[in-house]
Formats: structure tokens, sequence, C-alpha cells
């Protein structure tokens, strides 16, 4: 990576590390009450420290305290500016092996291919075809324009989970909740969508309860106290590279390496639906709807090419600027990454759970989604000043997935007693 300011070209230079000034083993009180809640205090106090500078930007902090979920807790600080988060977490993976086969590097799922049809004659597959090519086309230039009008002008609506001017310097609070896999896999297959198509489901379901909770506050004489119509959007930040393999990142520093690494995103905003469903399937269905047809559409490439236009051009500042504005003007941001299928170990530790996420981005709450054998990590970041309640919120998360799988549930038992 380079930049240019002033006149002088500002690039990365290969450095010695020495370990010890990165890994720090924190001295801990191992009888306290609560562990789980000294380490969620610990974690928010880390996100007001900024990462050194006059060392490579990383450290390792480790907490041998045990809590209900391991026997003792690693955080891992990273600057966004060494890497995405998809070269992130595939390096952290990397560096991990199996735990029943210390040689084997993860098994990380690969997206399987759509099948494309075989008979590519005749003049309905070339209807097919230009109708497609348009569509794209049409979705790229709609989607390019509210883009730069979240840039300029579109602002989401103000409601309980909106940052204000500044909130990229508050203290965060980080929290997770586990649930189970196997459970949005069962809605997955049952509905015939993707995980990713549940995930928005529950994200859209999750919010409304917490919203209609939060509105309920003021009037709780109402069961809807949700508002009719306001803007909801997340931040989207999507990952433009080939899927390549586990292990080509675990070569990636090799020369000729496939794997690039750096900063290799485009943005999409995501639209979110706030309401009350009678069926709580149809949040599925609306945030497949809406996936659809962002699939469609060229405007993560096309951002990722003009960012990289903007950098070379204006500089970095200019860039930041620019995402700056795209972060503020929406609510929030959601992110899920795969992970590995087996229990993996770090250097001979077995990894219990896996919970990514970022700070320093101007919103208030940021969700990640974080597969792991058969369980997904639902992990929470919010500004404590405008968000008091995270647990809360996740637990709304989590219940949206009940209200899924009891929905699936009850409606296979009246398939089956009707036959």
């Amino acid at each position: 990576m380079f930049d240019v300011i002033n006149g002088v070209k500002r690039k990365w230079l290969k450095t010695e590390v020495d370990l010890d000034n990165h890994v720090i083993v924190q001295q801990v009180d191992t009888q306290m009450e609560s562990p789980s809640q000294f380490i969620e205090d610990y974690i928010s106090n880390l996100t007001t420290i900024p990462v050194d500078s006059s060392k490579p930007l990383w450290e390792l902090r480790i907490l041998n305290l045990k809590t209900p979920e391991a026997e003792a807790v690693a955080i891992l600080r990273i600057h966004h500016s060494i890497g995405d988060g998809m070269s992130l977490i595939s390096s952290l993976f990397a560096c991990c092996r199996k735990s029943s086969d210390p040689g084997a590097l993860p098994t990380i799922p690969m997206q399987k291919q759509t099948d494309r049809p075989r008979n590519r004659r005749g003049v309905l597959w070339l209807l097919l075809s230009v109708w497609s090519v348009l569509r794209l086309i049409l979705n790229t230039l709609v989607d390019i324009s509210l883009f730069m009008a979240t840039i300029l002008f579109m602002k989401d609506t103000k409601t309980p989970l909106k940052g204000l001017s500044g909130v990229e310097h508050n203290p965060k609070r980080i929290v997770h909740q586990t649930v189970s896999l196997d459970d949005i896999k069962l809605v997955k297959n049952a509905m015939a969508v993707t995980v990713n198509d549940v995930i928005l489901g529950v994200t859209q379901a999750g919010l409304s309860r917490y919203l209609n909770r939060k509105y309920g506050e003021v009037d709780k004489s109402m069961s809807n106290n949700l508002p009719r119509h306001f803007r909801l959007r997340a931040t989207v930040l999507v990952n433009i590279r080939q899927a390549i393999g586990i292990q080509a990142i675990a070569d990636m520093m090799k020369k000729k390496s496939k794997a690039k690494w750096g900063n290799k995103l485009g943005f999409i905003c995501f639209p979110f639906t706030i309401a009350l469903r009678l069926d709580p399937l149809d949040y599925i269905r609306q945030a497949k709807t809406i996936a659809d047809r962002k699939k469609l559409s060229l405007l993560a490439l096309c951002t990722y090419l003009i960012n990289n236009c903007v950098v070379k051009l204006f500089g970095s500042k200019v860039s930041s600027c620019l995402a700056y504005r795209i972060f503020f003007n929406t609510t929030m941001s959601i992110s899920n990454v795969v992970g590995p299928v087996e229990e993996i170990s770090f250097f001979g530790h077995p990894i219990a759970f896996i919970a990514p996420t970022v700070y320093g981005h101007p919103q208030a709450l940021t969700v990640h989604f974080q597969s792991y054998i058969n369980t997904m990590s639902i992990v929470v970041t919010v500004d404590p000043n405008v968000i008091p309640d995270p647990h809360l919120l996740c637990d709304d998360f989590s219940e949206s997935l009940k209200l899924f799988k009891d929905a699936i549930i009850l409606n296979n038992s009246v398939i089956a007693n009707s036959n």
C-alpha cells in the first residue's frame, strides 16, 4: 500500500518484530466473582486506547481467566490499515491447525457455484441473457445514484440506534451470544434460502423487536409502537476477492501467492424494513428479496474501483472522508464470516469460540456473525451512550431465530397432519 501526502510517497516497509512488545499476558485475579463482566469491561477500556504506532500495529493480550465459555481469553487487536476483516480473520485461521490433526489447516467451507443452464442456444436463452444484462446495468446505476446521495445528503432517520456526531470517539461495549448453526441451517433448508438470508432475517426481526420496545417506553398502551415510515440501513463491506482457499492464504507472504493482502472491499447499503410481522418468516422472505436484488448489481466492485481512483488522485484523507460520510449517514454495519467446520487450535490451545468485531467508525451499532463448528457467534458492538442494553439486543436476535425455528416446526407439523 502507498499514499502520497505533500508530494511524498508513503509505503509499507519490512521491519523486525519483537514478540515481547506485542504479546501481553495480563495479570488478573483468578478468583474474582464475575470474570465475564471483567473481560467485557476490559475490552471496552481497550477501545479507548489507540494502538501504539511506534511498533507494528497489532497486539495479542492473554487473560488467563476462566469464563463459562473458555479456560482463558485471548484478545487480538489489529489496526485496520494492515488489512480488511477478511484478510485478518483468514490469516488467523491460517495460523491455526485442526485439533484432530495438528499438521492440517482448518477446513473452511467454500461457496458453491450456481449451476448454469447447459443449453445456451435458442432465442429464449438470448432474450433472458439480454434482460439479465440490462437489469444488472440498471440496478448498478440506481445503486450508484443512491450511494452518491448517501455521501452527499441522504441520512438515515434518527432512531434509538443512530449515533450522533463524534460517536466514533466514544468507548464501545462488545458483547456476544452463541446460537446453533444447525438451527440456522434448519430454517435455511426449509425455506430454500441461504445462510446469509436467514442472518439478515434474524437481524431485521431483532432490530424490529428492540425498536418496538424502545418506542413503547414512551407509549405503553400500544402493542405496535413503531413509526410507520423511517429509513434504517446497514453498511455492508463486501469482499471482492475470488475464493481461493485457506492454503493460499497460509502462503500469502510467499512470492506469486494467489492471495492478495490489504483492503479489497466494496460498499453496499442494505435497507432494513422495521415492522412487526404476524408471520415471523416474512422477515426472511423480505430480506431474501432485497439480497437477491443487491446480487444483481455491481455496486461493490464500482465502489472499490472508485475508492482506488480517489486514493491515487486525491490521497487517503479524501477517501477516508467519503467513507466517513457513508458510515455516519447509515445506522449500522453488518457482516457474516464463515469459519472452520471442526475444532481448531492456536499453537496447541483449542479454540472455544471466535468473536470478531471492529470499532472506530462513526456508528453506534455493529453486528458480526461468525460461524465456528456447529455454532454461530452474534457479536454486537455498541456505543453505550446510545444503546445502553446490548445484551438485550443480543437476546432479541437469538429470540428471533427461535421464532423462525418454531414457525418452521409448526408448518411442518401442519403439513404432516394434513397428509
